[in-house]
C-alpha cells in the first residue's frame, strides 16, 4: 500500500485541526471517521452540550464536504428533510426544490423528536441512497453520511426509533462527560469572546474514497471472521455459549446487519492504527459501539437492571477465539 503514509498523515491532521476547535473528544471523532470511511451511519446519544453538534459541523470543513444540520420537530414534515415540488408562476410548471437531505454530512438534531413518517423518509434515504420528489428519483451525493443525534434525559413528546429502523445504523455511540481538564480547556477556550473558530481543509472526496479503498485491503483472518459470527451468535442464543443467566433477558439478538458492520469497523480501526491486518482487539473495541443498539431485551432485564452492555461485556469474556 504505497500511498498509505500519505493519508496517515493527513488522518492525523484531521484530528488536530477538529481538536483546535473542540476539545477532549477524539473518541466521538475516531467513530465518525469510521463511518464515513466504511460509508456506515451513526447515532450520537448524550446530554446536551458536550459538543456533538460543533464536532459534527467542524469536522465536515475539515473534511471539505457539504454539511447540512436539521432540527427534528414533532412538526416537521418528510417535504421539509427531502424537498417538494413548487410551483413556478414564471414558467407556469412545478419544479423541485430539494431539501437538506442533499448534502454529504447530514446531522440529525435529535432524531428522535419527529414523528415516524420523517423518521421513515430519513432512513428510506440512508439506506437506498436515493430520494424520490414527485415522480423523479434523485440520488444522493457521495460520500452521504447521516449523523443522528439523540438526547436520553427527556422523553416527553419524543417518538423512539423503532428497533428496525435503529439497525440501519452502523454504529451507537455514547458520549459522555468531559475529564475536569478537558471541560477546564474547553470553559477558557469559549468564554473568551474573540475566539475563532477557524480550521483548514485537509481530506477531499477522492481522498476519502481512496482511504476506503485502501481499508477494503486489509485483511482479516477466516479465524477472526468465525469470530464475529460467533458474537453475533451469541447476541441471539446466549445459553449456547454458556451465558444461561442472560438467556431470559433477550428477546432478540443483533441481525446480519451487525456482522457486516463489525467486519467493517474492526478493519477501519487497524487502518487507523496504520496497519494493514485485523487483530481480536480491534473487534473487541468496536463490539460495544455496534452491537449495543441492536439487542432488544425484556422488561424483566430492565426490572432487574440489566443493560445491554453488561450482556455484550459478558460475551466478549465468554466467546473464545477457536
Amino acid at each position: 500500500m504505497p500511498e498509505v503514509p500519505d493519508y496517515q498523515l493527513k488522518i492525523k491532521q484531521v484530528f488536530a485541526e477538529v481538536g483546535k476547535v473542540v476539545v477532549g473528544q477524539q473518541y466521538m471523532v475516531g467513530r465518525l471517521l469510521i463511518g464515513l470511511f466504511t460509508g456506515g451511519h451513526i447515532l450520537l446519544e448524550g446530554v446536551p452540550g458536550l459538543a456533538k453538534t460543533l464536532t459534527i459541523s467542524t469536522l465536515s470543513k475539515v473534511l471539505h464536504l457539504h454539511f447540512q444540520r436539521v432540527q427534528f420537530t414533532p412538526d416537521l414534515l418528510p417535504s421539509d428533510l427531502v424537498g417538494t415540488m413548487i410551483y413556478n408562476q414564471n414558467q407556469s410548471e412545478f419544479e423541485v426544490k430539494k431539501g437538506p437531505i442533499f448534502a454529504n454530512l447530514v446531522l440529525a438534531d435529535e432524531v428522535n423528536r419527529s414523528p415516524a413518517k420523517v423518521q421513515s423518509a430519513l432512513l428510506e434515504a440512508m439506506q437506498e441512497k436515493q430520494v424520490t420528489i414527485g415522480e423523479t428519483t434523485y440520488l444522493l451525493d457521495l460520500p452521504f453520511l447521516v449523523l443522528a443525534t439523540q438526547n436520553p434525559v427527556e422523553q416527553e413528546g419524543t417518538y423512539p426509533l423503532p428497533e428496525a429502523q435503529v439497525d440501519r445504523f452502523m454504529m451507537k455511540v455514547f458520549v459522555d462527560y468531559l475529564k475536569k481538564t478537558d471541560e477546564l480547556e474547553v470553559m477558557r477556550r469559549m468564554a473568551n469572546m474573540s475566539f475563532e473558530s477557524d480550521v483548514n481543509p485537509i481530506l477531499t472526496k477522492e481522498d476519502i474514497f481512496g482511504i476506503r479503498q485502501q481499508i477494503n485491503q486489509v485483511q482479516i483472518s477466516e479465524t477472526l471472521e468465525k469470530y464475529i459470527i460467533e458474537l453475533v451468535f451469541a447476541t441471539r442464543k446466549p445459553a449456547e455459549y454458556d451465558l444461561v443467566e442472560f438467556q431470559q433477558y433477550v428477546q432478540f439478538g443483533v441481525s446480519p446487519r451487525a456482522s457486516i458492520a463489525l467486519h467493517r469497523a474492526a478493519k477501519a480501526v487497524a487502518y487507523l492504527d496504520e496497519r494493514d491486518y485485523v487483530l481480536p482487539e480491534d473487534i473487541k473495541e468496536v463490539a460495544t459501539d455496534v452491537l449495543n443498539h441492536r439487542i432488544l431485551l425484556t422488561y424483566e432485564a430492565e426490572a432487574d437492571g440489566i443493560r445491554t452492555q453488561d450482556l455484550i461485556e459478558a460475551i466478549l469474556r465468554k466467546v473464545p477465539i477457536s
